[in-house]
């Protein structure tokens, strides 16, 4: 089985931080999103991989593949235009070939691995099993209608009225059969080939379509306040805390946190969970819960709650600062001093005086 992995897109959601890189690549506890997709990847035992990018961001996508996925065969297809999904598998089909594969969206996040999901398709000997979610409102997502069985009746594009509490997770096992099924459809109302018409398109043609109900957690990072609640939601995976970096006798960690190794801490109050990058010079602050701090930053006399902060960055005299995104090699320094909670999403070579 082959994977296929969308990686395209502009993330206009989660500008300014997708001005200067792709939002699969914006990391989460540290890691950026693809690699989280790349593990799921391995541990189903899936080493033929195709990448689907974009024209503006696919070679920020290989580069940072190539230094984490070594192991892995893969190849980069280029979607010219962001013309749906179905589109991407429509200009991997040369990749494909004949073969079965996954396709997982590059820009989500699970917390149990796919190899169930194949499991079921290859048991099933169904020609697709489509990855669905319990959610409170549905009306945001696809969503899928099933009988008692678990077969898919029905699939809809975020509708007004639901036909179920399912959304369509962004995973799915498929066939060869799909490359007959997207030939068949035409663009929707916005111009795209949309997955959910090829996969109605298969039901109707007379092949299976199973579904695989996801029991843990769904995380879809398309805007700011999901990648802070992904972020959360990894740190809480944290089972021990792990000092690899150096603290001082002043300073003090509670809870479950990840000192990387090169990082040094002086004077500071860290709560878990929480993690610190390699290179990182804290000092005098206080830190987390919920907060990931990247590589290479200096962080002194600040407070810093539930916030993502990448790498190469410079926080000096902010506190409190909490609900934040910091982009790569920003400076945010504060001249005078207050006591009202500071809220931030700063892109990539920023600079902010307060």
């Amino acid at each position: 089985m082959k994977g296929l992995v969308l990686a395209g897109g502009k993330g206009t959601r989660l500008r300014p931080l997708t001005h200067t890189m792709p939002k699969q690549l914006i990391p989460v506890a540290n890691k950026p999103i693809l690699d989280y997709v790349m593990d799921h990847m391995r541990q189903a035992h899936i080493t033929s991989i195709g990448i689907v990018v974009s024209p503006g961001t696919g070679h920020y996508i290989k580069e940072a593949l190539d230094n984490t996925c070594a192991d892995l065969d893969i190849t980069y297809i280029l979607q010219e235009k962001p013309l749906g999904l179905a589109h991407a598998v429509q200009v991997s089909h040369e990749f494909l070939g004949d073969d079965p594969f996954l396709m997982f969206l590059g820009d989500n996040l699970i917390k149990h691995g796919i190899k169930e999901c194949i499991e079921l398709f290859n048991t099933s000997k169904s020609d697709a099993v489509i990855m669905l979610k319990e959610v409170e409102d549905a009306r945001m997502f696809g969503v899928a209608d099933i009988d008692e069985t678990g077969n898919i009746k029905q699939l809809v594009e975020k509708p007004p009225d639901p036909p179920s509490n399912l959304a369509v997770v962004g995973v799915y096992v498929f066939s060869p059969m799909i490359h007959q099924a997207i030939a068949k459809i035409q663009p929707s109302q916005r111009g795209e080939l949309e997955i959910t018409d090829a996969i109605q398109k298969m039901m109707t043609m007379g092949y299976s379509v199973r579904s695989f109900q996801l029991n843990g957690w769904w995380l879809d990072t398309g805007k700011k306040s999901d990648l802070l609640e992904a972020n959360r939601v990894i740190l809480d995976e944290l089972s021990t805390s792990k000092i690899e970096g150096t603290i001082d006798t002043k300073s003090t960690i509670k809870g479950n946190v990840y000192i990387e190794a090169g990082a040094t801490i002086h004077r500071t109050d860290i709560q878990g969970p929480a993690i610190i990058g390699s290179k990182t010079v804290v000092e005098d602050t206080n830190i987390g819960p919920y907060t990931s701090v990247g590589n290479s930053c200096s962080i002194k006399h600040s407070e810093i709650l539930n916030s993502v902060v990448l790498n190469d960055v410079l926080i000096h005299n902010i506190s409190p600062m909490q609900d934040s995104i910091i982009g790569n090699n920003a400076t945010i320094r504060q001249k005078t001093s207050t006591h009202e909670s500071i809220e931030f999403m700063v892109g990539d070579n920023t600079e902010v005086d307060l």
